[in-house]
């Protein structure tokens, strides 16, 4: 899954591709590096991001929608939105997949109209919301209790007859360094449900915290922890970089089926 923010804020390429000439460049790039997904986001989800409201997500996804689907007619869009409503709208415009990192909590009507859509659904966890998430995170167990969150999540959602369900543990999301890395060690955990796991580690600050540096030399760290989230069973991974993610894929791949 290659990343498309198309917002001014986002931590790593916010303002980068806010035309339709760089949109389609980067798109043309990630496509033919091997991306299956391309997910937009008009909303900046980093610690401390001010929320915008579906209208103004609107406006800047539905263009793009349009454009993608012009000049890629094969494309498969996920839509990065926590609003019902741009869920709707996108869906019918042409994507694909929503992806919803707060599950559901901060729009309630959102379940019922994925149930309506019958679209994949990615569910992340997440503590808090952006704007506070990262304050002060806690856990008694981050990985006893992110299990827990999906079990009743699918739960909720098979209820509503929605069946295709993709989860995602939400690094640099309501946890800190070491809960990061808990949930990485632990990523196999979530294979329990039998659905598929992404991933979303890429250049985020549990890599660039840790190895004291920033999101712009976080590359090696990003496949280093995409090789570790494959070899847990992680089904897709969610990244800026798509030509080293492949790699990373390739490489695991081959040695597991040897």
């Amino acid at each position: 899954m290659g990343i498309l923010n198309v917002t001014e804020d986002s931590f790593f390429d916010g303002g980068k591709y806010t035309n339709e000439q760089t949109i389609i460049s980067k798109c043309r790039k990630m496509l033919e590096e091997g991306a299956s997904i391309i997910d937009i986001g008009a909303q900046s989800s980093r610690p401390g991001a001010t929320q915008i409201q579906a209208d103004d997500e609107l406006l800047k996804l539905l263009p793009i929608i349009k454009l993608l689907k012009t000049e890629f007619p094969d494309i498969i869009i996920s839509i990065d939105t926590f609003w019902a409503k741009t869920a709707k709208q996108c869906i019918e415009a042409g994507a694909h997949i929503i992806n919803d990192i707060s599950a559901g909590e901060m729009d309630t009507a959102m379940f019922e109209t994925i149930a309506q859509l019958q679209v994949p659904y990615i569910i992340m966890h997440m503590q808090g919301t952006p704007k506070n998430m990262q304050k002060n995170p806690n856990y008694n167990n981050v990985v006893s209790e992110v299990v827990s969150y999906f079990d009743e999540k699918i739960n909720q959602l098979k209820a509503k007859g929605i069946e295709q369900i993709i989860i995602d543990p939400g690094f640099g999301f309501g946890k800190t360094l070491e809960h990061n890395y808990q949930l990485l060690s632990n990523l196999e955990q979530f294979n329990q449900f039998k659905i598929p796991v992404l991933i979303g580690t890429s250049r985020k600050s549990m890599i660039y915290n840790l190895l004291d540096t920033n999101p712009q030399n976080a590359l090696n760290g990003t496949s280093i922890t995409n090789t570790l989230a494959l070899q847990k069973g992680a089904s897709i991974l969610r990244v800026h970089d798509v030509k080293e993610a492949m790699e990373c894929i390739k490489i695991t791949t081959f040695a597991k089926n040897l």
